[in-house]
């Protein structure tokens, strides 16, 4: 059954959603994005282009590599799994406190180190495809469920310890029941 509205565009849709927004940017974000996009796509050209969040191009391979948001004053590249990256050259100078991601801002007028990128969306890809090798291998060989084990057999000693009644406990005075409240009357909509 065919969903009705819009369907989630695929990678060549995507590709040009991202020409687009290249295009609208008419101030120094829109050749800046479209450098940083060539630096990306050439860092491993099997990454996939997305478009998600209703308006964000993002870089894919085994998982989300980075997005390339815009912003009045700054181009930002955010790198899904940034923290756990390395970055000798140090590029990433936002979203610095967080546990998962790091992101680039990039100011008007400010170089891009082409090589260092490249070496970082490389590093994004290999820890997003050794992800996905890793939970393979951590999956178990079969999905059948395993029989239930029988009980262990107690040991002479438990056995043989003889056990101990409980003593009976005091039972508690009732509590005086809250009143009911009363509950608001349902409104009604307006008809018409």
């Amino acid at each position: 059954m065919k969903k009705s509205g819009p369907e989630a565009p695929a990678a060549t849709d995507a590709t040009a959603l991202i020409d687009a927004r290249i295009a609208s940017l008419t101030d120094w974000r829109g050749p800046m994005l479209a450098r940083l996009r060539q630096i990306i796509r050439a860092a491993d050209p099997a990454i996939v282009e997305e478009w998600k969040w209703r308006g964000t191009p993002v870089w894919s391979r085994g998982g989300i590599v980075c997005t390339g948001e815009s912003y009045k004053a700054v181009v930002k590249l955010t790198f899904a799994k940034g923290a756990a990256l390395p970055d000798p050259a140090r590029l990433f100078n936002a979203s610095l406190d967080g546990n998962v991601r790091r992101a680039i801002d990039v100011h008007d007028g400010d170089r891009v180190d082409a090589a260092a990128l490249t070496a970082l969306v490389r590093a994004a890809v290999a820890l997003n495809l050794d992800g996905k090798a890793g939970a393979k291998a951590r999956a178990p060989a079969s999905t059948k469920a395993k029989a239930p084990t029988k009980a262990a057999a107690p040991t002479k000693a438990a056995a043989k310890a003889p056990t101990k009644a409980k003593a009976p406990t005091k039972a508690k005075a009732p509590t005086k029941a809250k009143a009911p409240t009363k509950a608001a009357p349902a409104r009604r909509k307006p008809a018409g």
